[in-house]
């Protein structure tokens, strides 16, 4: 995913063509009701891995319809499905049609398309089906939820700005042929209290999956999800609960950008929570050619990818407002075992394409005939539900090592971090905090950790390091007090200058 944008592939891949007998049986039927449940949907995506895989044929109307044609085509308000639920047109970029389904006491009624369910600017003609939907927000015309290509999601947030996506599924992200398994059709189901529990079955050339989303906006979003997939072949690389992000530059890095914004992201780091307890922050970058990272996550407890700086100032941008962009965090349910979060980035040279990918991948090889089922909830807000009381990384730098004033140390960084936390209350340079620094493929030449003058609970680390051999040397950087650990750890890349 070098030489396009993934969101174009996103949209391009679209969804697989329908469920056939259940299709040809609604058709028959006049979209009659059929009983519908969870059982039977894995019952489904089951059958659906014991035959051939038949790759999504677009709609070939849907080829003239760009992005300023999709935009003149607008499903009837009067319409809307399910107390809050509209679908989106077939366009150049989602030319495959998926089914859609409205539920209710088990059973359900297909949506059949129609011309008329669309209003049209003069000379724009709707192509016949559906490319996914959106979930509105009572009594106002900006949605919270949206279903577009592949497997692809994401959700408004708490602040009603779109940003990151989520996936049903990775399947070798990173490697030399990335697949992109697609949400083929969904059946919605409005609760009681507002929420909707969202049915998709999910189809690929190496996999097929059932998935059920119970989603409910209470502020931030939170989505319950079940997954359960079907394994065609063997995958290389695996990746559950996929989060997709844009990182192209940040204060770091601003002298390299194209752009006055002083910084476009959506995404600004990757946290982890380990079983054993440790929270773990990574800093995102604009890589200069495609870097994989991977953490040991055996059991993990949560990680997402999170924008932490949510000044407005920082940004500038009163149009993508990118200090609104949610955060995205997974929780597991249940302990998934052995296992990694990977971190997969490409370079960008603009925002409108996705280049950072995580997921957690299981240490186990997948192999042909399994089934796989895993439980996890998503947290879509403002809120960094990675926080604890320890002290979290609020900024990053690096430039020249050595003191300020001096002659630079020639093969040398230094990397400044700083810590915000209640956990710092109090502290002073005689209350014994240090820094403990390990450093992989280099060494630390000097270091010192002290409060920052004139700020409430912050600490800076300052240290320089000389990388070694080849790659980035990676380093791990925690405030510590009589040997217990005052913050998160930072991982940090380091190159050579």
């Amino acid at each position: 995913m070098t030489n396009i944008s993934r969101r174009d592939a996103m949209l391009a891949t679209g969804a697989a063509a329908l469920w056939p007998a259940l299709a040809a049986a609604q058709r028959r039927n006049g979209a009659a009701a059929t009983p519908f449940s969870w059982a039977i949907l894995q019952q489904r995506a089951a059958a659906l891995a014991k035959q051939p895989y038949r790759a999504p044929q677009p709609v070939a109307a849907a080829a003239a319809l760009d992005y300023d044609a999709v935009g003149g085509i607008r499903y009837r308000p009067d319409r809307t499905l399910a107390g809050g639920v509209r679908p989106f047109p077939l366009g150049k970029y989602a030319p495959v049609p998926v089914g859609l389904n409205v539920v209710e006491n088990g059973r359900a009624t297909r949506v059949d398309y129609a011309t008329d369910l669309f209003e049209t600017k003069p000379g724009v003609s709707p192509a016949p089906g559906f490319a996914g939907f959106r979930v509105m927000e009572p009594g106002r015309e900006s949605d919270w939820l949206a279903y577009m290509g592949a497997s692809y999601f994401r959700s408004a947030g708490s602040q009603d700005q779109y940003g990151l996506s989520a996936r049903g599924v990775a399947v070798d992200t990173g490697l030399e042929k990335e697949q992109f398994p697609t949400f083929t059709e969904f059946w919605i189901e409005r609760l009681a209290d507002g929420g909707y529990t969202i049915y998709a079955l999910l189809d690929g050339e190496s996999l097929t999956g059932a998935y059920r989303f119970v989603s409910r906006h209470r502020g931030a979003v939170v989505q319950d999800v079940s997954s359960v997939l079907f394994l065609r072949r063997a995958v290389a690389r695996l990746g559950i609960a996929p989060a997709t992000s844009m990182f192209w530059y940040d204060d770091r890095a601003h002298a390299t950008a194209t752009d006055w914004r002083p910084e476009i992201h959506d995404s600004d780091g990757l946290a982890l929570w380990t079983a054993g307890g440790e929270h773990v922050w990574r800093p995102l970058r604009n890589p200069a050619q495609p870097t994989t990272d991977s953490f040991a996550a055996d059991d993990v407890r949560g990680f997402g990818l999170l924008q932490r700086d949510r000044d407005f100032s920082h940004y500038q941008d009163d149009g993508a407002f990118y200090d609104r962009r949610p955060n995205l965090w997974i929780e597991p349910k249940g302990k998934w075992g052995a296992g990694r979060v990977l971190l997969y980035a490409f370079p960008t040279a603009g925002e409108t394409t996705d280049n950072v990918v995580c997921f957690w991948t299981p240490g186990a090889p997948v192999r042909a005939g399994q089934r796989l089922a895993y439980d996890y909830r998503l947290t879509w807000g403002s809120d960094d539900p990675s926080r604890d009381r320890a002290a979290h990384v609020v900024d990053t730098w690096t430039g020249s090592a050595g003191r300020p004033g001096g002659a630079p140390v020639a093969g040398a960084v230094k990397l400044v971090a700083d810590f915000m936390g209640d956990g710092l209350a109090g502290l002073t340079r005689e209350s014994g905090v240090s820094a403990d620094i390990g450093v992989t493929r280099g060494k630390v030449l000097a270091s010192a950790a002290y409060p920052v003058v004139g700020q409430r609970n912050r600490w800076r680390v300052t240290a320089d390091i000389a990388p070694e051999g080849d790659g980035p040397a990676d380093v791990r950087l925690f405030l510590k007090r009589d040997g217990a650990a005052l913050s998160e750890t930072l991982l940090m890349p380091l190159y050579s200058t």
